[in-house]
């Protein structure tokens, strides 16, 4: 596996340290990822995104969503049932799961809904007030000076 030198980015930028090991998470669990359930990751409008995963099978009570250090995770688990069915084919995988999404800063779970054996989780971009681009003015300090040197 090819390691990636982000030396140049650490050079002039701050609060960044978390890009790496991110990074470098992503390109390992692509390989060893398993690819259920499906879902797609898709941008509703500006700052508003939506993650859809296909459950079919799965009830309410039997999935659940929690949000921890900057990550969603979706885990799904069957309850057991009693009854013996016999299949001549199971092609809907009822098998349980875990998906793990990593979040961006002032990424905030809005909602979910389960609808038609599918899972959409809303997302939205909540930047804090404190955060968001603002003018600084300079002071004028030539009065303070002409006064210091009289």
């Amino acid at each position: 596996m090819t390691t990636i030198d982000l030396t140049p980015l650490y050079r002039n930028s701050i609060g960044f340290d978390r890009f790496g090991s991110l990074l470098d998470n992503a390109l390992r669990g692509e390989q060893s990822a398993p690819g259920y359930p499906p879902y797609n990751i898709e941008v509703v409008a500006e700052n508003q995104y939506s993650i859809t995963l296909a459950v079919a099978g799965f009830e309410r009570d039997e999935l659940d969503i929690q949000i921890e250090n900057g990550a969603l995770q979706v885990h799904g688990k069957k309850h057991s049932t009693s009854d013996e069915r016999k299949f001549l084919h199971q092609g809907i995988a009822t098998r349980s799961f875990d998906r793990k999404f990593n979040l961006a800063d002032y990424i905030e779970v809005t909602g979910a809904d389960l609808n038609n054996g599918l899972l959409c989780i809303s997302l939205k971009k909540e930047i804090p007030e404190a955060m968001k681009p603002r003018s600084i003015k300079i002071a004028d300090n030539r009065s303070s000076i002409e006064h210091s040197a009289a």
